[in-house]
């Protein structure tokens, strides 16, 4: 019988002492299935294999002196991903995850990835012979690229992995450079070592309640935290998993729940609007082929959780076996490794209905059946482990109330070691501490949020926040709102931000139009409906004017590689006049 690493008297420090175990005891312990096609055919890994290969690659490495050094992971979604970053733990080079620039979309992917690999002063590249040309190309563009030691590591022969040598590594060792998505500020690279993934991945474990007999599927890209622990932790409780590309997700979101049913999994997830996209696009006939019976337990977060969302994707996927119960809303962040709550795995997820005036004055009280303005807030569970999470005062820095909202602060092993060559953000981030008592220090994690009975309600962004006349207004809420008043727009796709208008905060939206109501299409309508639509639902729901609309053509929205909108890009390209807005 297999054990999970936290159930046996086996106490590693290291990914790379786990692996190393793994191939000792189940070298053909099947690791990893990548579905090449999103759906049936298959690419397999057993420990053996990844043993091997990332000791070829780790022995290259180590053959340029790179110890303690940064490689740039550029990998097309697969199997070489894994090679290569646990190649980069086996060498003792720091693996910076990196999303591929896209070819057709170097405008908006290349400024972020040359970002990240100036901001980490990497001395290698682990690519792909698939890859490399690719990459090759984009020399003229950034000739400090080309010095670079470049690695296509699915070319490094077998044999290579006969000189490794163990390296010296320790819990404190760094694993990885986690840039963050960038939703609010340039990417930073958060600073994860060995031991914040394990105490990380332990709480997942726990929180989860899985192990070796869990069976997981993930399409969520490997450079995000999402994916990136989501690939970890069922190497690390010895279970095995389904991978697949995000973009045959993207493509065609059946395919996700065509891998849970036909392995049956038991562990999935995603951020909010994964579910969302598999309620409008997956059909009545498609969910009568699926049986969802064995997935229990759905997690969710990134973006604040919405009731609705939950509520949809319950109801449609019912007669699939899908049980509301499943649902496991949690709330983490890059800076804390990953997750920091999570509630139970056998309760359905919590909810609170409060006040919406309130709430824009940061309180919160509990809202009647009959209040129109009423807002249902889902919880994302409480502390795990031996991390605290206190809820602050942004500007005094002291304690809420219960029902204040403030500030998520967090504590533990899980919290990472701050950014890369960043000492003023580190210290303002990762160093805070209570005026009043002097505990600390905090990770303050610029996200909104209240405590009620030890449940943490997520709210939002702190800097994503529009205060106008004096009230706080959420954007997600507003941003709600729009998309919800006319056909034409695109779910997910809207921005709520404020302007300066001669010394006055003023609102602005901008939001995509789904393609079969762009201009000059057969019974489109006018823009001007729509935009009266949209300050007619604003003012309604929320009493505010609506500055300026802009109405924008399919996948022009900014947003970060993990789908968050980048309202602060969104605001910047609306100064600029630099929206790519449909024409009149």
């Amino acid at each position: 019988m297999t054990t999970s690493i936290s159930e046996s008297s086996f106490e590693p420090s290291t990914l790379v002492e786990i692996l190393r175990r793994r191939v000792l005891h189940q070298p053909d312990r099947l690791a990893y299935t990548f579905l090449l096609d999103g759906e049936t055919e298959e690419a397999h890994m057993t420990y053996a294999d990844l043993d091997r290969k990332a000791r070829a690659i780790g022995a290259t490495l180590q053959s340029l002196g790179l110890n303690g050094k940064r490689a740039l992971l550029l990998y097309p979604p697969g199997l070489e991903f894994i090679t290569g970053f646990f190649g980069c733990l086996y060498a003792g080079v720091v693996a910076v995850p990196v999303y591929p620039p896209h070819p057709a979309r170097l405008d908006r992917t290349l400024p972020r990835f040359l970002a990240i690999a100036r901001d980490a002063q990497p001395v290698a590249v682990l690519t792909s012979s698939e890859l490399l040309p690719a990459a090759e190309s984009l020399f003229p563009q950034a000739s400090d690229l080309q010095a670079l030691h470049w690695m296509a590591t699915d070319t490094i022969v077998g044999s290579a992995a006969d000189e490794w040598l163990p390296p010296a590594l320790s819990g404190t060792s760094p694993a990885l450079f986690q840039y963050t998505s960038g939703s609010t500020a340039a990417p930073r690279g958060v600073i994860i070592t060995h031991g914040n993934l394990l105490h990380n991945l332990e709480l997942v474990r726990c929180a989860f309640q899985i192990g070796p007999n869990s069976i997981g599927v993930s399409w969520l890209p490997m450079y995000h935290d999402m994916g990136l622990v989501g690939f970890l932790e069922p190497f690390y409780i010895n279970a095995p998993t389904s991978l697949m590309s995000p973009v045959t997700f993207l493509q065609r979101p059946l395919r996700w729940l065509q891998a849970i049913s036909r392995t049956r999994a038991t562990t999935s997830g995603g951020p909010p609007f994964a579910y969302d996209l598999c309620v409008r696009k997956v059909t009545p006939e498609q969910r009568a082929a699926l049986d969802l019976s064995s997935w229990d337990l759905a997690f969710t977060g990134a973006e604040p959780v919405r009731y609705e969302t939950l509520e949809r994707f319950a109801s449609t996927f019912a007669p699939c076996g899908f049980r509301r119960e499943a649902f496991f809303p949690c709330y983490g962040l890059a800076e804390a490794t990953l997750i920091a709550s999570g509630g139970l795995k056998t309760a359905p997820p919590i909810v609170f209905t409060v006040q919406g005036a309130a709430l824009e004055r940061n309180r919160v009280i509990p809202a009647p059946g009959e209040d129109t303005g009423a807002r249902t807030l889902v919880g994302c569970g409480q502390s795990l482990g031996d991390q605290k999470i206190l809820i602050v005062h942004p500007q005094t820095l002291t304690r809420c109330s219960p029902d204040e909202v403030g500030e998520i602060w967090i504590a533990g092993p899980s919290v990472a070691q701050g950014y890369w060559n960043q000492p003023g953000d580190t210290e303002r981030t990762f160093g805070a501490y209570l005026a009043d008592t002097g505990e600390g220090p905090f990770l303050r994690t610029g996200d909104l949020g209240f405590l009620k009975d030890g449940e943490l309600f997520v709210t939002g962004r702190l800097k994503d926040m529009i205060i106008i006349d004096g009230y706080n207004h959420y954007p997600q809420d507003i941003e709600l709102t729009v998309e919800q008043s006319y056909p034409a727009l695109r779910p997910g796709c809207c921005a709520a931000f404020s302007v300066d208008d001669a010394g006055q905060e003023r609102l602005v939206i901008v939001v995509e139009v789904e393609r079969n109501y762009l201009p000059r299409r057969v019974h489109s309508p006018d823009t001007k409906e729509i935009v009266q639509a949209i300050r007619q639902a604003v003012a309604e729901y929320h009493e505010l004017s609506v500055y300026a609309v802009s109405l924008l053509k399919p996948g022009a929205i900014p947003k970060t590689s993990s789908g968050k909108i980048q309202r602060h890009v969104c605001r910047t390209n609306f100064l600029a006049g630099s929206l790519d807005v449909i024409e009149k």
